[in-house]
């Protein structure tokens, strides 16, 4: 059944996985948008139960975030249409896609080795592919890939996954935690940027009909 002429497009969420190391960026595009996202905030205050009462409202960066929802991955439409990929592999390039999302480069896992071989003291942890989570044109945010379960709920008779569900933990990165010089600095800070004008929107719209703040001292005496 064709879709409704006059319905909009729906844009799909997505996660990106962009390596330093590979000028082509890993993009996991959801075949279908989860129903549910949960969302918590940490507010990143500087005062404690005993602190100074002065310190109560001041806040020392931008609030932690996390972001946990489930994506469904399913080969069934496209081993219908004789998919030769989904043919051969089932859903697995798509579920390595994401799992590499929390594996370091064998190429600086192996460099590592050599000079730890060679003696060398002080080897750096291999760093992971910046990521970005999109959620529509509003949320384009640096993420980290924390908690990560895979359910695989089908396989084609070569035991390849056809059908799973996986949940996702994201750890949204901040200008808190990264530095001035990395492209998600700018990005997380465009973000709030964007989200502090959504909020004065919001609250210009609802003042007429906020009748008690004419009480709240500092607003004024009317509105």
């Amino acid at each position: 059944m064709s879709a409704f002429p006059g319905s909009p497009r729906l844009l799909k969420g997505a996660i990106v996985g962009i390596d330093l190391f590979n000028p082509l960026a890993s993009i996991i595009s959801f075949q279908y948008n989860p129903d549910t996202m949960t969302r918590t905030l940490e507010a990143q205050t500087t005062r404690s139960d005993d602190g100074d009462r002065g310190e109560a409202l001041r806040l020392k960066g931008a609030p932690v975030e996390t972001i946990t929802l489930d994506i469904e991955i399913d080969a069934t439409d496209q081993l219908e249409q004789g998919n030769a990929l989904a043919t051969g592999t089932g859903i697995y390039p798509q579920l390595s896609a994401l799992e590499m999302l929390v594996y370091p480069k064998s190429a600086l896992v192996i460099a590592n080795t050599v000079l730890l071989m060679a003696g060398t003291i002080e080897i750096i942890p291999p760093s992971g592919p910046f990521t970005l989570f999109i959620w529509g044109p509003q949320r384009v945010l640096p993420v980290r890939v924390g908690n990560f379960s895979i359910v695989e709920e089908a396989y084609d008779a070569n035991l390849n996954p056809i059908r799973a569900r996986v949940s996702l933990g994201l750890r949204v990165l901040s200008y808190n935690d990264l530095p001035v010089t990395h492209p998600g600095y700018a990005l997380f800070l465009a973000h709030q940027v964007g989200k502090e004008t959504m909020a004065t929107l919001k609250t210009v719209g609802n003042v007429p009909s906020s009748g008690g703040l004419s009480y709240a001292p500092g607003i004024g005496t009317s509105i």
